[in-house]
């Protein structure tokens, strides 16, 4: 009994945070439903009449990075009045992603379309979440659409895979995906680079192994389930933005969000059988990570600049 009440103490310490972060999704859900019966509302979920309920999960969501992850957006000026895409780095929970939107309907009242894996709109009962918020497939066809239209479009080239096999050394495992170039070419929009620091330290995965990978690979579902939720420090930095060039190749497009100097947020692309990018001193993006990230990853330090009350 002893054993096994440890156990289940254990397990419930190293998920309780996650866990209950899926909670509040859920009721962030439902206070979305409880809105659209209360104000009869019937509209589309990406129009104005849903900014007073955006506005009410937003507050929550940015008052929880606050108190939990001391939470902080740089580079805000970085993102251009019209479209964009956004492209970040996948941690194995993407809760900071979560706080940019927030943080980002807060002040500049602009919603992102947020391009998302499919196994996403198979999770039951989170359908108006995920429309109100611009959750969306992702499709050529829909970013182009959102793009036209003015909105901002992310997309995290590494997904799911990243999400489940990066880790502390906050490699980016984005394979051959070149999708988010085409359609930055496409639509004649910049692509703006986006990192946040310790978000490893936040949220972790277990130890990739053979029969994990193979599941995934197969399946493209995600099996294992993240773990920790410790309050380190959150700092998101949002890069220069790389404008669109009617001389440049897809290629060499992808080439460039890698490697120019101009982009503040992503690394130098290395070949080995899939697209292994690390994190170099090369680019601007690699000064800022030499700076704030100590890699390999260090909970202990990303606890500590909790207490650092300087801006970086």
């Amino acid at each position: 009994v002893v054993i096994i009440s440890l156990t289940i103490s254990a397990i419930l310490v190293i998920f309780i945070v996650p866990l209950t972060m899926l909670f509040f999704i859920y009721v962030s859900n439902i206070l979305l439903l409880i809105y659209q019966r209360n104000s009869e509302v019937k509209a589309d979920p990406l129009s104005d009449v849903w900014n007073n309920a955006r506005k009410i999960i937003a507050s929550f969501w940015d008052i929880y990075a606050r108190i939990w992850h001391g939470y902080e957006l740089h580079g805000v000026e970085n993102i251009p009045e019209g479209p964009g895409i956004l492209v970040y780095y996948h941690g194995a929970i993407p809760v900071d992603y979560l706080y940019f939107l927030s943080r980002l309907f807060l002040w500049k009242k602009r919603i992102c379309l947020s391009v998302a894996d499919n196994f996403v709109f198979r999770l039951p009962g989170l359908k108006l979440l995920l429309e109100v918020t611009g959750i969306m497939p992702g499709t050529r066809e829909e970013c182009l659409i959102a793009l036209k239209n003015g909105y901002l479009v992310s997309i995290s080239p590494g997904g799911v895979r990243e999400a489940l096999f990066s880790d502390q050394s906050y490699q980016l495992l984005w394979g051959n995906r070149k999708g988010f170039a085409r359609v930055a070419l496409d639509a004649k929009v910049p692509i703006i680079p986006m990192y946040t620091q310790n978000v490893r330290e936040g949220y972790r995965m277990f130890k990739e192994t053979r029969l994990l990978r193979q599941l995934y690979e197969s399946t493209r579902l995600p099996f294992t389930p993240p773990y920790g939720g410790l309050p380190v420090k959150f700092r998101t930095y949002i890069g220069e933005p790389i404008p669109y060039d009617p001389n440049i190749t897809t290629e060499e497009l992808v080439e460039k969000v890698m490697t120019t100097s101009s982009c503040s947020a992503l690394p130098k692309q290395v070949r080995k059988g899939n697209f292994l990018f690390l994190f170099q001193t090369r680019t601007a993006i690699q000064a800022l990570i030499s700076k704030h990230q100590t890699i390999p990853g260090s909970i202990w330090k990303a606890l500590l600049e909790r207490f650092d009350k300087r801006r970086k």
